[in-house]
């Protein structure tokens, strides 16, 4: 029986507190590392796969959910955002690059490594600087309606990563991936209630 790293939204946890649901994932993510770095072959490869969808949702959750209430609700929200938006598009070229390797390729581990290393510094900021202004300026509802924006981009999120797609405006020139960012958007709005 082979074992895998649960992800959040596996268990039966009820997620209503964004804060809560984000650092989950987030340990999802250091665990899927682990279970990439150690594993080898098919296993490697199948953890991997895993690890970029949950990377891949995540970061369409922060960008559709999480950066739009930093950018209203906490001062300073826009740099604050636009620090995160660049983390992020640094670390989606890094692991474009990594998906069109295959992981038994000499080259896959070290750039793997760096790729850990910046999603772990980016994990960090968004906690330093986005999650705790969350916790101080939402009350229980607003945690609850953003993790319900999160889970549902968690639903509807593409399984690749795709660089440059930090805002509205890219994702109109890229054709058939800007329908599945928009349907994304539109489920995200449809479950916070907002069209």
């Amino acid at each position: 029986m082979e074992l895998h790293t649960p992800q959040a939204g596996d268990d039966a946890v009820p997620d209503v507190d964004v804060v809560d649901l984000l650092m989950r994932q987030h340990g999802d993510i250091r665990n899927l590392f682990d279970e990439v770095e150690a594993a080898e072959g098919d296993a490697r490869q199948e953890a991997f796969r895993r690890l970029v969808r949950l990377l891949a949702v995540h970061e369409t959750a922060e960008e559709e959910v999480v950066h739009p209430f930093v950018r209203r609700s906490v001062a300073g929200g826009e740099d604050v955002v636009e620090d995160r938006l660049a983390e992020e598009r640094s670390a989606k070229e890094t692991l474009s690059a990594l998906d069109g390797l295959d992981t038994d390729d000499p080259k896959f581990l070290p750039q793997l490594l760096a790729l850990r290393t910046a999603v772990q510094e980016h994990a960090r900021a968004e906690e330093r600087y986005e999650f705790i202004h969350i916790r101080r300026s939402a009350d229980a509802g607003a945690l609850a309606s953003l993790a319900k924006g999160v889970k549902a981009a968690e639903a509807m999120a593409p399984t690749r990563p795709h660089p440059g797609v930090e805002s509205a405006g890219a994702n109109v020139a890229l054709g058939p991936v800007a329908a599945l960012m928009d349907r994304t958007r539109d489920a995200v709005r449809a479950a916070m209630g907002r069209d």
